[in-house]
Order: C-alpha cells, then structure tokens, then sequence
C-alpha cells in the first residue's frame, strides 16, 4: 500500500511540483491550499505532511497545533524564514523537520523516507513497564497505574528514546539528532522545554522524576 501524503502550501507551482515529484515516487497525494482547509484534511490521517509556514488564514504554526494532539504522523515544516526562533516555534508546535526554500528535491525525498522509515519501525516496538509508568511503544501511549497521560508527539519521541535505553546519557545535541532526525548541533532551549513539560506531565500523575539531569551533559532515564 501506497503512503499518502498531505501537501499543504498557498503556492500552486510549489503544489504542482510536490505533488508530481512525489506521485513519481509512489506516494498518494492530497493537497491543501491553507490552513483551514489542511485542518480539514489532516482528519483522514495521512502518514507524512507537508506543511508550509507561511498560509493564509490560518498559518502552519497554528494548524500544527491544531492537529497534532490526534494526528501522530511526521509533520515536514517547509518555509522560506531560516530564523532560529521559527525553528523553534515549529518544533514546539509539534513538527518534525524543517525544510527551507529552495530545497533540493533530492534532499527533500530522503528526508521524507527517512522519517517514515522512522515511523514505521516505532509501530513495531511493543511496550516496558517502569514502576508505575508503562510506555507502549506500538500504542505510542504512557499510562501512569492505568491512566493514560497526554503528551505531544515530540515529548513521546524523547520519552521513548531514553526510555529504551535506560541509564545511558543522551547529550541535548544527540536527542535533537535523534529525535528530530537532523544533523548538527542540537538546540538546546527546545530540548530543555520538552524535559520540562514531560517532567511536570509525570509530576501531575503523582510520579517521581524519571528522567535525571546530568549537568553539563544531558539527560537519562532513571524510572
């Protein structure tokens, strides 16, 4: 079966070229010309999006947000703003990569399999038990003595990464590569967020901290 692929972006050429380059590699693929309309075709689930920053009515900040609590695919942000804070705001919104006009197709194509790839391999993970917290891998759930917590996709993601490997030290740079699947170095202020809002999630469960600083280093798993 074919993946599908939303493409949601204001620009008909940038459209027209998406979609031709990726129905040449197989994808299925549906497309969105703004926000409220990507909002309304993220509800079939698609496995990937594509997600301009810059549309009207709504921008791809905004509809990232808007569906990423029920939508668990990889989200590509594409954008012609290189800005650190952007980058940031997009992965705080939720969003998986960031792609800057003008991309290599090329590039744009690994990126694409590589994170599918990546998606499909955490399915097949079943699920550990850490005291009073079970993480289903398969499920991409965590419970707390039976109550399900909510957490984003990226909270989840980094939850799972130190979680299987428990008591390793990952540095921030290593769970931003890993994490988001990027090169280079990692930015420290979105790491440091997620590690806040995953420990207060847990704390508001009635859990110890599972997940130790180690200064100067990064973080492991210690539930």
């Amino acid at each position: 079966m074919a993946y599908r692929v939303l493409v949601a972006d204001d620009e008909p050429k940038v459209v027209a070229m998406l979609r031709s380059f990726l129905e040449r590699r197989g994808y299925e693929v549906s497309c969105a010309c703004d926000g409220p309309e990507a909002v309304e075709k993220a509800k079939t689930l698609p496995d990937l999006i594509l997600l301009d920053i810059n549309m009207p009515r709504m921008d791809g900040i905004e509809v990232c947000r808007a569906i990423r609590d029920r939508v668990t695919c990889p989200i590509l942000f594409l954008t012609a703003r290189d800005g650190d804070e952007d980058k940031v705001e997009s992965f705080a919104s939720g969003g998986d990569d960031y792609i800057v006009k003008p991309f290599s197709l090329a590039e744009l194509g690994a990126r694409i399999e590589a994170h599918l790839r990546r998606d499909r391999r955490s399915r097949d993970i079943q699920r550990k038990v850490f005291g009073d917290i079970t993480v289903d891998y398969s499920a991409r759930e965590v419970t707390v003595r039976g109550e399900r917590l909510s957490f984003n996709r990226k909270d989840f993601d980094i939850i799972k990464l130190l979680s299987l490997n428990r008591g390793q030290v990952f540095h921030r740079a290593k769970i931003y590569d890993r994490v988001w699947g990027l090169d280079g170095d990692g930015d420290d202020s979105v790491i440091m967020e997620h590690i806040r809002t995953i420990r207060l999630t847990f704390a508001k469960a009635g859990c110890e901290n599972c997940i130790e600083t180690v200064w100067g280093i990064g973080y492991k798993w210690i539930g």
